[in-house]
């Protein structure tokens, strides 16, 4: 296994234990051998510095579906994530989720761990890029620009792009469906479809994981999801997924194949908390699961919510953690019973 050590290019608090921490998380990481010709950076590279020209999007074939990429310049090819609970700021002016706030790998987010896209001047829409859906956001957090009082980061149907940090080369997909406890509040980080902006997925996998309530006990058997696909420091990793209590049943069609008509309660706010359970197409069962009691459902905004007995299923953002060699959080179920103003949110218990 090949091990790459990043050079950290500024001061930041917590030192020893930011190069610890992340010492330990490449040492597991980076190794797929793929290159682009274009690219003549790694696609790990920190923002140091203020963009000179147009930032251009393009797409790229994924495992997880069409994708948006960095199309020109030194990072051509590298892999392009949104993160879900930046909908807060779109929502209330709330700071972006990925900033240079304080947390637990003591490393700015959208500089060293989630290196921010920006652009000079309005962002190019390579091939396969709806324009219209091109755009660019003022940030007036990276501060370490000298002289950079603010710069503009693209957007896509709304939503920051950034890269990853252990992504090292073109078609590098380490971020795909990463539940990350580090952002304020915690998110999920997806590749992008460029046909509405929606997440790209991939088929969403559903088991069963053993945690224990609260974080401390007692251990409960639930319906959970797996994540975290491509991360080589926490790879596939459990989350329990939850139904809401508001949300009503399906009153006819197939509701195992798509749900048509069914109306649900969690949006907005409600889905910065709980996000819900996305799925490109039928979602996969794992052991212990049957297969007929998935599903999915049409959100309002095109992406695909996975169903178990004609009921949408959520993430919960308290569940987020990265085990080790990282350890960030602690795993456990969270949101089992929680009441919350959209209703109240139940696990799914392993059937006898």
């Amino acid at each position: 296994m090949r091990m790459l050590f990043r050079r950290l290019r500024r001061p930041v608090a917590g030192r020893a234990t930011a190069v610890a921490l992340t010492l330990g998380l490449v040492a597991v990481a980076l190794q797929f051998c793929s290159t682009a010709s274009a690219q003549s950076r790694l696609c790990s590279d920190d923002v140091t510095s203020a963009p000179t020209g147009p930032a251009t999007v393009s797409t790229a074939s994924t495992s997880f579906g069409r994708a948006l990429v960095v199309g020109s310049g030194d990072y051509a090819g590298c892999s392009l994530y949104l993160l879900t609970s930046d909908q807060l700021h779109a929502l209330n002016g709330a700071p972006f989720a990925c900033s240079d706030n304080a947390n637990a790998l003591k490393m700015p987010c959208d500089s060293d761990l989630w290196p921010a896209l920006l652009t000079k001047g309005a962002p190019i829409a390579g091939p396969g890029v709806n324009p219209r859906l091109l755009g660019a956001v003022t940030r007036t957090d990276f501060d370490f620009l000298t002289g950079v009082s603010s710069v503009k980061q693209v957007t896509y149907a709304g939503y920051p792009l950034y890269r990853f940090f252990l992504d090292k080369a073109a078609g590098d997909t380490q971020g795909a469906n990463l539940d990350d406890p580090v952002t304020s509040p915690p998110g999920i980080w997806y590749l992008v479809d460029p046909r509405r902006g929606d997440p790209a997925t991939g088929q969403a996998q559903l088991g069963l994981e053993t945690a224990p309530v609260g974080g401390t006990g007692p251990d409960e058997t639930v319906l959970a999801a797996r994540m975290n696909n491509d991360f080589s420091a926490f790879p596939d990793a459990s989350f329990p997924v939850y139904t809401l209590s508001r949300d009503r049943g399906h009153q006819r069609g197939d509701v195992r194949r798509h749900g048509w008509g069914h109306e649900h309660a969690c949006h907005g706010l409600c889905a910065v908390y709980w996000p819900p359970l996305l799925t490109s197409d039928t979602p996969i069962a794992g052991p212990g699961v049957a297969q007929h009691a998935l599903g999915f459902i049409v959100r309002p905004d095109g992406s695909h919510q996975v169903t178990y007995h004609g009921r949408p299923l959520y993430l919960f953002s308290k569940d987020a953690y990265i085990g080790p060699p990282v350890d960030v959080g602690t795993q456990g179920i969270y949101g089992a019973g929680a009441h919350s103003p959209w209703g109240v949110f139940n696990t799914i218990p392993r059937l006898p």
